[in-house]
């Protein structure tokens, strides 16, 4: 495998989703960057910040040095690596593959041997920090990799995160330390809404509530990410679509079979995952995951958010 370094290499962006779109805008405002996906309005945008237009993933990835891949879950990526327009048969070898979604550790290792298979390493590299922050170059990224491939993928990774934390040497890694993240950040968020939803129960002001949450011993990232999206959450519309609810049920289904698997009880995270799946059964799957609230509180006299009388 050759192990010479492009300075500025060519880069494939695959899936132009909520977060595949803004990572290749920034990335193409220094590397040339080609993307794909199936829906044409995405590639329309993404022809307009400068990302070269392709027809299909093959033509998309066909000589590129790093191929970023941004699915839901391990069934996605078989199918963009060795599905029916899957990549890994044009990839030069020595090319790498970037990871950088959450789809849990279970389908790394088969991945890592099938793309050895063609010469190519695979990057594993979850991120944090959602669509307006990829587009900034902020993002929190862990990764898990081999020391030469994470330098093959270096000028990527170091215009995408403003913190990049190396977890180990190997794919997985980086998917395990995601998944103890995820974990957090889930119950940080429902524990988030319950405090909210019960400052409107007794009578309290929300927003005066999470000031004063915010400014003391009770306050977190998430409190202060999330909580001014869940005072929107009644409003018509509820609040921006910043991070999908489902994407929380994924998630917290990976921390469930990574915990079980590791025959390790993890009953907060357990009850966090619940109240997202019933936040998906009661139609909110698509909505901001600060619509947790609604599923603690359906109904309320006034809106969150509203003046006290």
């Amino acid at each position: 495998m050759t192990t010479n370094l492009n300075p500025t290499p060519v880069v494939t962006v695959l899936g132009l989703g909520a977060m595949g779109l803004p990572m290749a805008t920034r990335l193409a405002s220094a590397l040339t960057v080609r993307g794909y996906d199936f829906a044409a309005n995405r590639l329309d945008l993404a022809a307009d910040a400068g990302v070269i237009r392709c027809s299909s993933a093959r033509e998309a990835a066909t000589g590129a040095d790093i191929v970023l891949v941004a699915v839901r879950n391990g069934e996605q990526l078989d199918a963009a690596l060795f599905g029916e327009d899957g990549v890994a048969d044009v990839l030069t070898p020595g090319s790498v593959v970037l990871l950088t979604s959450t789809i849990g550790t279970d389908a790394i290792q088969a991945t890592v041997e099938r793309l050895a298979s063609h010469g190519i390493d695979l990057v594993d590299a979850p991120l944090s920090g959602g669509p307006v922050r990829a587009g900034e170059g902020d993002l929190l990224i862990v990764v898990g990799a081999k020391p030469e491939a994470l330098e093959r993928a270096r000028p990527v990774l170091d215009l995408l995160a403003s913190t990049l934390t190396i977890v180990g040497d190997k794919p997985g890694d980086g998917q395990a330390m995601k998944t103890v993240n995820q974990l957090l950040c889930g119950v940080h968020i429902a524990a988030a809404a319950e405090a909210l939803a019960l400052a409107e129960a007794l009578g309290l002001d929300p927003a005066a509530a999470l000031a004063a949450l915010e400014a003391g011993a009770a306050g977190s990232f998430m409190l202060s990410n999330r909580g001014p999206r869940m005072l929107e959450a009644y409003d018509e519309g509820g609040a921006e679509v910043l991070s999908r609810l489902d994407i929380f049920v994924k998630d917290m289904g990976i921390v469930g079979t990574a915990t079980r698997a590791a025959a390790l009880p993890s009953p907060v995270a357990a009850a966090a995952e619940q109240l997202f799946l019933l936040g998906q059964a009661q139609g909110l799957g698509e909505a901001d995951d600060s619509a947790v609230i609604r599923v603690i509180a359906p109904r309320v006299a006034k809106p969150i958010g509203s003046s006290q009388a």
